[in-house]
């Protein structure tokens, strides 16, 4: 694939620290409008994630980033992307090859988008989950502000067994509360994958999709060989290194239905 990932940098975002459930780490945030928590993927606030970030700031949308891990605004280097994979994968807070497992981090997610409801317009928040991140943000959709859960390529517990590959990154209490609030408030989840990512394996997708049913929306690019895309077999990040800024490219149709999906929740209709 030809071409680079939309990048930015910190310029503009304003970093507070938030303690919730008993941690505390910086939010980045900026941009007016409804409230939508971006949670970084590995190794963190990349400037890939940042130019995320920032398309989402320019559609109309408040970012809050927690910087999980990593350090905001560095550059991804395979080094650096080991040295916070052995870190995390000791981590309490994150709980990386659990099974059935409620994190600490996502309890944290939760009082974070309860903090962001309560300062911005709309009916309530998004959430956008990716790879290391994106069970966290499906768990923390229990919480009756988010309206507009996003998930793209959850890669928690790191699929080492079939268990693991299959298990939906949550406990199954969390997984209950989320199919509970798509049957009592109509709350839809929208998740996206590359067909060939062994670390976003298709079994969690299968989980999720006999859990949540028709309320489960899922964009799946298409990375077997000789696809359209031009996408490796290894391919991982939709929206951030994957991405370009391409007409027709996919994942710039998958990051334009995410805005999209963010706008039909979030975004009050005209009288």
């Amino acid at each position: 694939m030809t071409g680079t990932a939309p990048t930015s940098d910190l310029t503009g975002w304003r970093a507070t620290p938030f303690t919730g459930a008993g941690l505390t780490h910086d939010v980045y945030e900026k941009g007016t409008g409804p409230g939508v928590v971006l949670v970084p993927e590995i190794p963190g606030m990349t400037p890939e994630v940042l130019g995320l970030a920032d398309h989402l700031v320019d559609q109309g949308f408040t970012v809050a980033m927690p910087s999980l891990f990593g350090t905001p605004g560095k550059k991804n280097s395979t080094p650096y992307t080991l040295s916070i994979v052995a870190k995390l994968c000791v981590s309490a807070e994150f709980r990386a090859f659990a099974l059935d497992a409620r994190r600490p981090v996502a309890d944290y997610l939760r009082a974070l988008v309860r903090d962001l409801a309560a300062r911005t317009e709309g009916p309530g928040v998004g959430i956008v989950g990716m790879c290391f991140t994106g069970g966290f943000a499906l768990a923390a959709a229990g919480e009756d502000v988010v309206l507009a859960p996003v998930v793209a390529q959850p890669a928690v517990p790191f699929p080492v067994s079939a268990r693991r590959r299959a298990d939906p990154g949550m406990s199954q209490g969390e997984l209950d509360g989320v199919v509970s609030r798509t049957k009592s408030a109509g709350l839809c989840v929208l998740g996206m994958r590359f067909s060939e990512d062994a670390a976003s394996p298709r079994a969690r997708f299968d989980t999720l999709r006999r859990s949540l049913g028709d309320a489960f929306e899922v964009i799946e690019l298409d990375s077997s060989k000789g696809n359209a895309g031009g996408f490796s077999k290894g391919a991982h990040p939709v929206l951030t290194e994957e991405m370009r800024d391409t007409p027709g490219h996919p994942a710039l149709a998958a990051r334009e239905r995410v805005v999209e999906f963010l706008r039909e929740r979030l975004v009050p209709a005209a009288d």
